[in-house]
């Protein structure tokens, strides 16, 4: 991890998701990434030597409070410490449960730098929480990073004054609303990066359960479109590994391809019905 010379971690998956879009290089770097959703420390700590390019938090659906993630955060970063050079440590990324001032405060001071917040169907949604995520002049977050991680306690000296620089806001688009308002969505100041999410989207657009229908893959296809020509980054969760490819190709520049439960759940289903008939109910691919 490289840091800065007051030692305040660069952000490198703002970087990396920033420079695909200006360079208009939709392969092959792409921001690979897994969701994290058994609200574990432990396997956390085991997935960050995995290889991914970042790990995302899920703080909506799943069990996921402050002190856990805050254990996740220090599994990750201790992770990353013993990597062998070939693998690059994942950046964590958390999902708040809502698009919430005061919890984007406490998360960052926890020390994470890229927030994802669900359900923002404005601009003016968009526009507080990129003013949330950072200190005046330019935003409005609370000052009292000497108290918390996200400084490391004061000793990251110059804190104050490279935060904002280093912070990264995900909007997530997952209604039809959302989708009218995309291109003000993703040209506004703060935002980073914006996230479509398939599962919500499809429901919004009435075809629950149906993330794989033509007509939101359509739809998909057109805000991916649109969300590149505003100039910011586009990131999609995708279980299904040919939907998931197919999302890379049309030009998304960081996207989620698992998640662990499921992994884990399928894994043992898939064990336990080579070994004995079992009438355990099919574990979806296609969405959460």
């Amino acid at each position: 991890m490289s840091t800065l010379a007051s030692g305040v971690p660069v952000n490198a998956f703002k970087q990396a998701i920033s420079q695909r879009v200006s360079e208009r290089d939709f392969q092959p770097d792409s921001q690979i990434g897994l969701w994290l959703a058994t609200g574990d420390a432990y396997v956390a700590e085991m997935v960050a030597g995995t290889g991914f390019d970042w790990l995302l938090i899920d703080g909506e659906h799943a069990p996921n409070d402050l002190r856990g993630t805050l254990a996740q955060l220090q599994a990750i970063a201790s992770a990353s410490s013993t990597l062998p050079a070939n693998v690059t440590a994942p950046h964590p990324v958390v999902r708040l449960p809502t698009a919430d001032p005061v919890l984007v405060k406490q998360y960052l001071e926890l020390g994470v730098q890229t927030l994802l917040l669900p359900m923002i169907d404005t601009p003016e949604q968009a526009e507080s929480m990129a003013k949330a995520m950072r200190y005046p002049p330019m935003g409005s977050r609370g000052i009292g990073c000497g108290l918390a991680r996200s400084s490391r306690w004061n000793r990251f000296s110059n804190y104050l004054q490279e935060a904002n620089e280093q912070v990264c806001l995900l909007v997530q688009v997952e209604t039809v609303e959302a989708l009218g308002n995309i291109d003000a969505i993703a040209a506004t100041p703060g935002v980073d990066g914006v996230f479509i999410g398939p599962a919500d989207l499809s429901a919004s657009m009435g075809y629950l359960g149906q993330p794989a229908h033509p007509e939101v893959v359509a739809a998909i296809q057109k805000a991916v479109q649109r969300i590149a020509a505003a100039g910011k980054p586009s990131g999609i969760l995708a279980t299904n590994e040919a939907q998931a490819h197919q999302w890379l190709k049309a030009g998304v520049s960081f996207a989620a391809v698992g998640v662990d439960i499921s992994l884990l759940s399928m894994a043992a289903q898939g064990l336990a019905s080579r070994f004995k008939q079992t009438s355990a109910p099919v574990v979806s691919r296609s969405g959460y």
